[in-house]
Formats: C-alpha cells, sequence, structure tokens
C-alpha cells in the first residue's frame, strides 16, 4: 500500500498575496498546514551597513525606503536617536507637525493594509476605497516635502520646512473640464491645514463606510474569527508590538507607555482586542484610523493657534538661513561645514522606539565621535509578526495562510532591510 505523506510547497515569492517577495515553504497535510517556513532576505539592501558610509543626514531618505508604506514614522526614530545623542532640543511646533504626520502616516498605511487584506481575502471594493482616501493624504506629503513617497522631510533638530500656506490645486485638461476642476478644488483653497482639517471632517464617515462593508459580513467573518488565534502570553513572548500586540489583548503603546515628542499633551485611546484573533486584530486597527484622526485634529487646532520656529537654532545641527548665510560670514561657515561634512555626533549610544503603525520600530544607534554612524541597527516590527508565522499557521488551512499574512501586515522593505 502507497505511503501517506506530507508534501512542500512554494508558496510565493511572487504570489498576489505575499505582500512583497516572501517566500513560505509549506508543509502541506493535504490542505491542512503542518508546518509553515518564512525564507527571508529577498529584498536585503544593506541599509544598516549603508548608513554606515553615509553622514547622518544623508542616511534620513534611507529610512522612508524601509517600510515605505509608514514613510516619515520611520524618519521620526532615527532622528530622534540622533537628538537623544546630541541632545538637542526640538521647537514646540515642530513636534506638534511630527505628531500630526505621524498619525497621518498611520492612517496611510492602515489604508492600505485594509485595502490589500480585503482583497486577498476577496473583498474588491475596500481596495477602490481606501486609495480613494490615500490619495488626499499623498497630497499632503507632497505639499510639505515635494514627494509623495519618499518624503526625507523630518531632520535633526526639527523639520525641513513649516507647513505652506497653499494647497496644490488640479489644473484642467481634456478629461476634466473646468466645472469638474472647480469641483475638485473646493477644499484646496486654503492652506494645507485647512485641507487636513476638511479631511478629518470627512474621514469618520467613510471609516463608517467600510465597516459597513466588512465588520458584519458573513463571509469576512467566516474568514476571519478564530483563525491565527495568538494568547496574551504568546504575542509577548513572540515579541509582538503594536496592533497584533493589542489585538491579543495587551494594553501596550508606546504613545502611552512610553510618551515622545507631545503625545501626553494630545487625548486619545488605545483600543484593545479580547481573542487575539485576525478579526480582533482587524477590528483594533479600525479604531486606530479613529484615534489617529482625533488626534491629528487637536495638532490642526493647536497648530493654527501657534506659531513659531520648526527647526532648532544650533548652527551645528541646523543650516541657517538663506538671507543670513549670504550676508554673514560666520553662517557661511557653518553652512559649508554642514552640507560638505556633516555634523559631528558625540561618542555614545542610543535607543529609541517609536509606536510605528505596525508596531515599535526601533533606533539602536552607536557613534564614535565621527560625522557617520559608527553601528546602526533597525527593530522592526514586521520581523517578529512574520517569525511566529509558523505558529499562526499551524492546523490552518492554505487559504487561511493568506488571512494570517494579511493580519500581520508586514512590508518586506523593513524586514529585510
Amino acid at each position: 500500500m502507497a505511503e501517506i505523506r506530507n508534501y512542500t510547497m512554494n508558496f510565493g515569492p511572487q504570489h498576489p498575496a505575499a505582500h512583497g517577495v516572501l517566500r513560505l515553504v509549506l508543509e502541506l497535510d493535504g490542505e491542512v498546514v503542518r508546518r509553515a517556513d518564512p525564507h527571508i532576505g529577498l529584498l536585503h539592501r544593506a541599509t544598516e551597513k549603508l548608513a554606515e558610509s553615509k553622514t547622518y543626514l544623508q542616511s534620513v531618505p534611507y529610512m522612508d525606503r524601509l517600510d515605505y508604506v509608514s514613510m516619515m514614522v520611520n524618519e521620526h526614530a532615527y532622528v530622534m536617536a540622533i537628538e537623544k545623542l546630541l541632545q538637542v532640543d526640538v521647537p514646540l511646533r515642530a513636534q506638534y507637525i511630527r505628531v500630526m504626520f505621524d498619525e497621518i502616516t498611520r492612517i496611510l498605511n492602515h489604508l492600505l493594509w485594509i485595502g490589500a487584506h480585503a482583497l486577498d481575502v476577496g473583498a474588491m471594493t475596500m481596495f477602490l476605497y481606501a486609495f480613494r482616501e490615500r490619495e488626499d493624504l499623498m497630497d499632503c506629503y507632497e505639499a510639505v516635502s515635494g514627494a509623495r513617497l519618499h518624503a526625507a522631510y523630518y531632520r535633526p533638530g526639527g523639520v525641513y520646512r513649516d507647513l505652506p500656506e497653499t494647497m496644490p490645486q488640479y489644473q484642467s485638461s481634456k478629461i476634466h473640464s473646468d466645472k469638474q476642476t472647480r469641483v475638485r478644488n473646493e477644499n484646496r483653497q486654503g492652506s494645507l491645514l485647512d485641507f487636513i482639517e476638511d479631511f478629518t471632517n470627512r474621514f469618520p464617515t467613510y471609516v463608517d463606510e467600510y465597516e459597513t462593508l466588512l465588520t458584519d459580513n458573513r463571509i469576512w467573518k467566516q474568514r476571519l474569527v478564530d483563525i491565527g488565534v495568538v494568547s496574551p502570553e504568546r504575542a509577548k513572548a513572540l515579541g509582538f508590538t503594536g496592533p497584533m500586540l493589542r489585538g491579543s489583548g495587551v494594553e501596550w503603546d508606546l504613545r502611552k507607555n512610553q510618551p515622545y515628542e507631545v503625545y501626553d499633551q494630545v487625548d486619545f485611546d488605545i483600543p484593545v482586542g479580547v481573542n487575539g484573533d485576525c478579526y480582533d486584530r482587524y477590528l483594533v486597527r479600525m479604531e486606530e484610523f479613529r484615534q489617529s484622526n482625533r488626534i491629528i485634529k487637536q495638532c490642526v487646532d493647536w497648530l493654527r493657534n501657534n506659531p513659531g520656529p520648526v527647526m532648532t537654532d544650533n548652527h551645528k545641527v541646523a543650516p541657517p538661513s538663506r538671507v543670513d548665510m549670504k550676508q554673514n560670514m560666520e553662517e557661511m561657515i557653518h553652512h559649508f561645514k554642514l552640507f560638505s561634512e556633516g555634523f559631528h555626533v558625540p561618542p555614545g549610544e542610543a535607543y529609541v522606539g517609536v509606536e510605528h503603525p505596525k508596531g515599535e520600530f526601533g533606533i539602536y544607534l552607536v557613534s564614535n565621535g565621527a560625522n557617520k554612524p559608527y553601528r546602526l541597527k533597525i527593530r522592526a516590527p514586521g520581523f517578529a509578526h512574520l517569525a511566529a508565522m509558523d505558529e499562526m499557521a499551524r492546523g490552518h488551512m492554505i487559504a487561511d495562510v493568506v488571512a494570517i499574512i494579511g493580519t500581520q501586515d508586514i512590508v518586506f522593505g523593513e524586514i529585510d532591510r
């Protein structure tokens, strides 16, 4: 009689639901997963090594390219690590701008997550809805930094520049008539803050639409409830952070537990799950939409009423103004040294963790007093989550593997680094 054996199958690296270059080796008993072995490293770009050969400032754009859906939050951890070693004070207005853009980035991240996750599980419409909202927030990125994706907007000591007074507007074309263009530009007549405020007023209705489509949807619940259950104890032991940890019922959020910038001055709640399954993690992220919206509203109000500098006045770290630079020899030297050589960071080491949309994103920086990092180590949240793939998928069907990858919200730029 023929022997019945488990067989091994490659899932990816080009699988549409693999969210990047994931190769999963699945050991299958029929359609049931007995073992899942994630193979990583297919997107390794040596970010940590490259940073050792670049000045501190030149490595800021590398951070955008790690998790390329949470650009400014990656930059935030990096510049805060540098500021910790330099002991530079950041102007309060710059701190509010950073917090506002951190939360805009969280919404951007979760919009891509819900669009892709729903698409993997079979709901097409969500993807189109989510990208409609992402477009508005991408315009906010473009307005402050000139780039839609890789912003490089945060700087050690503050942010690159203050918020613009005007919002870029659509132009008439063969496709869009003058009348259509006027309608599209209705909420772009004022400043960037006006545009963001308009978005925060509209956004809760959009989240209601997402929930109408998914939260009580029979098929959605059948695909997510009781799939990939992780207990609170295992979630902590496996190194989960962010929505993955909170979905298992652990109330841990760095914005509350280890506040940085002005998070202790804004009002928001931490959503927590109960069962630790894919559905709970979905609900946690949906509530994070609403909480991030709350924080952005508060930041907009504060920024409107409190003008001020957005960059430190320490010219060993930040460039002087163009006017001063062209009139004053001392400022000219500061400018030249800063852009030719960069600033020197005192010897020491620092770790800074921020509440990234996917979990705790940490930068461990070691300086030997030079103008480049001696060593840079990135703590990517997705790495620990992917490492738990075997435990989460065991005993489930192949189709559930897709749902589990979706709920982990992994991006390979930060996992492979």
